[in-house]
């Protein structure tokens, strides 16, 4: 757990690559970090490119509004991920290119939405379960992801994206980074003869399941 001002920092450090590497765009992608006190996160309506230490809201661990401006309308999202994983810090949610390609294929297994293509991708992100269409915002999305999320670090939301849990908020993001290559990745080598990693290589790869879960560095 951080304290409000590393908390402030490490938020807006995180805000500032995903929108320079194109990870999010427009006012779209949310981030939030545990400190004392609650549950920092980003405000509605922001550009992760441009939002300031002063402009992040303090939510608690049910998403209910304390201090700042307005949170994300998808910080219920965020505080039902991190109710399920009590060793996690952080959690990144995006609207990045590749994974949200891959949340609107119709014919995903809902349980391991993406093959094991690589080893990192075993070793960061395990198995990757696709959640059913919600609309933006909508708090009925909050128990699935809460009780999904107590195995996976990683969820992809139907025609919407990716949301990441990490130990901290570097965690979280070289996770979603791993996680957005290996969706490119999937969509390059669609309708082709693929080879993914076997059984046995993917579970020795794989981060333990659970809320302990840590990532693997490389």
């Amino acid at each position: 757990m951080s304290g409000d001002e590393e908390g402030r920092t490490q938020v807006i450090r995180i805000a500032r690559s995903l929108f320079d590497r194109g990870l999010v765009h427009g006012r779209t992608g949310n981030i939030s970090v545990r400190v004392d006190g609650g549950i920092l996160m980003t405000p509605t309506g922001a550009s992760l490119g441009t939002i300031e230490r002063g402009d992040l809201s303090l939510v608690n661990d049910k998403a209910q509004h304390l201090s700042g401006p307005k949170p994300s309308k998808e910080a219920f999202l965020h505080a039902a991920v991190l109710r399920a994983r009590p060793a996690a810090g952080a959690v990144i949610h995006t609207h990045s290119t590749y994974c949200a390609a891959v949340s609107c294929l119709g014919d995903l297994d809902a349980g391991d939405a993406i093959p094991p293509l690589t080893a990192y991708f075993a070793m960061r992100i395990g198995r990757l379960p696709l959640l059913p269409y919600h609309a933006p915002g909508d708090d009925a999305l909050g128990p699935l992801a809460e009780d999904m999320a107590r195995e996976h670090a990683a969820l992809l939301l139907a025609n919407h994206g990716p949301v990441v849990a990490g130990g901290d908020l570097s965690e979280a993001f070289d996770s979603l980074e791993e996680l957005e290559q290996t969706a490119k990745i999937f969509l390059v080598v669609r309708g082709a003869h693929i080879r993914p990693l076997a059984s046995d290589e993917r579970t020795r790869l794989s981060p333990s399941s659970g809320p302990d879960e840590t990532t693997t560095s490389s």
